[in-house]
């Protein structure tokens, strides 16, 4: 899946001459968490909910009520703005964006075509796909086994389950205990879990869990 698929778009953006109380009030208003800064046109950095907060107790410390809501009037985001910003394009494949998230700490990425912001890819969005994969939203019968890495190892367990009359709604693969296996975890709908689990056993590892999810389906 690629980024253009599940970003947010369009995008909300500021100026460098937005105020930082401003920038607050928009994160606030459309409960989001950054904002990228555009000048004419061009992405010129990026701004954070925690960047924007971390600056105004600073500028709190020796002030009454009434100057703090003026230097925050005053205090524009181009002065406390990320300039050296991570972006993504719309074809970047979602694990590379994920990657990128966990390698440099972010919770959010700009999507760019050329020099122009087109969305932002969060890792809300991130924590949606995943559970989209493992069928989170899914009805059925979850499994999850260790496998071997041998050719045709995932096919002759699909059909296994295919030749019960099982239907499978999801499946993602993951690290497994070894470097000689990996674990998969499957939603599976038409079968009772002992159906399934007798049809699984002999074409795994190792069953770990089988369990129902939800109703029926």
């Amino acid at each position: 899946m690629l980024t253009g698929k599940r970003m947010t778009h369009p995008v909300i953006t500021i100026s460098p001459e937005t105020s930082v109380a401003d920038a607050l009030r928009i994160m606030h208003e459309r409960h989001i968490r950054r904002l990228p800064v555009v000048k004419n046109g061009k992405l010129v950095g990026i701004v954070s909910e925690r960047t924007l907060l971390k600056a105004s107790p600073s500028i709190a410390t020796t002030l009454d009520v009434y100057e703090i809501k003026e230097a925050l009037d005053k205090l524009k985001v181009e002065s406390i703005m990320k300039r050296e910003v991570i972006t993504v394009t719309e074809d970047t494949p979602l694990e590379d964006v994920a990657r990128l998230m966990a390698e440099n700490k972010i919770g959010g990425i700009p999507v760019v075509k050329g020099d122009e912001v087109v969305g932002i890819i969060t890792e809300t969005d991130i924590f949606k796909v995943f559970l989209e994969v493992l069928g989170a939203h899914e009805a059925g019968i979850r499994v999850s086994a260790y496998i071997g890495q041998e050719p045709g190892t995932i096919a002759k367990l699909a059909k296994a389950i295919a030749d019960i009359g099982g239907n499978i709604r999801s499946l993602g693969t993951f690290l497994g205990e070894s470097s000689g296996n990996i674990e998969v975890t499957l939603k599976v709908c038409g079968v009772t879990k002992e159906q399934l689990a007798e049809a699984v056993t002999p074409n795994v590892v190792e069953l770990i869990d089988i369990r129902g999810m939800k109703s029926t389906c």
